[in-house]
């Protein structure tokens, strides 16, 4: 964060400073909520949550060195005290932004990919200079401030990824950190309930071109219908990323490996190079090619994109993360969160991992697809029945559609004569949760299989990959005996 005086933040955000708080006292950063992360410099915004009051931890945050409070309401430390302190957050990260000159946004917006991209899209940009971009998924108004709050003079490319719950609120996060460069990478069904239906998600998702000057450059997925219509909604310069023909950033002769890595030829305007991704997943393939066409439009030269996409490795936690055990069983990390897309994607990565072996699946109803919420999740059941498992496990509430979908619940010592056409699933189980699905598959699994898990976040899914993880670990050390397997 650029130095500001607590005179000048109270400025900006409208607000009034509390008795003991100096105006001249210098913040200098990290502006933070949580008050464990308070430093000597920073500023502490106390945020009312469901189970915790930020403002019950001023003290606290002072105490470690932060400059002052930017509150609500009084507290027993020096404050600045404002209407709405997540609206006071997205005042000061304007105007801080505003000064930063020499930096460069990018947004990156779509109903999935967006943190991969974002992560590849950081990057890229690191090679040509400083750069800050989000921490997992700080995507909203509270996560997109605190990371614009982040840059400093010296910050030359400011990466940005920007979620939408309802219509204007793309537009609300693009006002504070008005975008140069803005990435659309597909329109989906996440969320499809809360917006009502895929045009108004278009709506939503088409407010950051909006948002772009004439200088700006749009980055847009050739390959997604309801994006390229976006060309005709913004008054920037198109860039087109894709695997079709037409698109100016592409992927050319795709192959997938044995553990679902994706190779192809990226081609661009001035000339192609080889890309191996160690991402998994063919879906991964498009985020790799909006990275490269905003990586393309700033300069980089093709040979650098493509090496700097094949030596990515997954950095965001949850989000097909592939695990292998000791004992050949590889576990697929997927669970941050979950729509329809992602969770046919994630199929197809698993049939490819789990090619010649056992397959088990974890999986829970997906939220938030309103209406058609039944029928998504019965065609999930259908995908999960046809992609041969050991066992599915379906964990949770409103589970009903997608064990419908999976020909309803069964259970088999040895398969059936009945059970279904090759590739069916032999094992449809329905779980109260986590734990009850991990102990289900832990019962089952034999050294070399293939685990997915797979869910929306509210789910807590990663839970299970965790204890699978942690099986292991544990019956090494019961065979190792106290000593741990050292030797003496």
């Amino acid at each position: 964060m650029i130095p500001l005086p607590l005179g000048r933040i109270a400025e900006i955000t409208g607000g009034a400073l509390t008795g003991i708080a100096d105006p001249h006292a210098e913040v200098r950063g990290p502006v933070v909520i949580d008050s464990r992360e308070a430093e000597p410099g920073s500023l502490f915004v106390a945020l009312k949550g469901q189970r915790v009051d930020g403002h019950d931890f001023a003290a606290q945050a002072c105490e470690a060195g932060a400059v002052a409070v930017l509150a609500a309401r009084p507290v027993e430390a020096p404050a600045v005290i404002v209407g709405d302190p997540v609206a006071a957050l997205g005042a000061l990260a304007a105007a801080v932004v505003a000064e930063l000159k020499e930096t460069t946004v990018i947004g990156v917006t779509g109903s999935a990919g967006k943190t991969t991209t974002k992560d590849l899209l950081a990057r890229l940009t690191a090679r040509i200079g400083p750069t800050v971009a989000p921490v997992g998924s700080y995507n909203n108004e509270i996560g997109h401030p605190l990371t614009v709050l982040r840059a400093d003079a010296s910050t030359r490319f400011l990466v940005l990824e920007l979620s939408a719950r309802e219509v204007g609120h793309i537009a609300h996060l693009a006002r504070i950190a008005p975008p140069h460069i803005g990435v659309v990478l597909n329109v989906g069904t996440a969320h499809l309930g809360v917006f009502g239906g895929k045009d108004a998600i278009a709506r939503a998702k088409g407010e950051l071109v909006e948002a772009l000057g004439e200088d700006g450059v749009a980055v847009l997925n050739a390959d997604d219908p309801r994006v390229r219509e976006m060309a005709g909604r913004t008054r920037a310069r198109v860039l087109w990323f894709g695997r079709s023909a037409s698109a100016d950033i592409r992927a050319e002769d795709e192959t997938l490996d044995e553990r679902g890595r994706a190779a192809f030829t990226l081609r661009t305007p001035s000339g192609a190079a080889p890309v191996r991704l160690r991402l998994y997943g063919r879906h991964t393939v498009s985020n790799a090619l909006a990275a490269a066409a905003v990586a393309y439009e700033l300069g980089l030269p093709v040979a650098t994109i493509a090496e700097e996409l094949s030596a990515a490795e997954p950095s965001s936690r949850w989000r097909m993360e592939v695990q292998d055990r000791a004992d050949g069983v590889t576990i697929i990390n997927d669970a941050y969160n979950a729509n329809p897309d992602s969770m046919r994607a994630a199929f197809e990565t698993l049939s490819v991992i789990g090619r010649h072996r056992r397959r088990f699946a974890v999986i829970a109803a997906l939220r938030e697809l309103g209406d058609d919420g039944p029928r998504l999740n019965e065609e999930i059941g259908r995908i999960a029945n046809e992609a041969g498992l050991e066992l599915l496990a379906v964990v949770g509430e409103n589970a009903e559609p997608v064990l419908s979908g999976a020909g309803g619940i069964r259970t088999a010592v040895v398969a059936p004569p009945d059970a279904g056409p090759p590739g069916t699933t032999r094992e449809v189980l329905h779980v109260p949760d986590a734990g009850a699905a991990a102990r289900e598959v832990l019962r089952r699994l034999a050294p070399g299989d293939v685990v997915l898990v797979k869910g929306p976040r509210a789910a807590g899914l990663e839970r299970v990959a965790e204890a699978l993880v942690l099986a292991e670990r544990f019956a090494q050390g019961h065979a190792e005996g106290p000593g741990g397997g050292d030797p003496r």
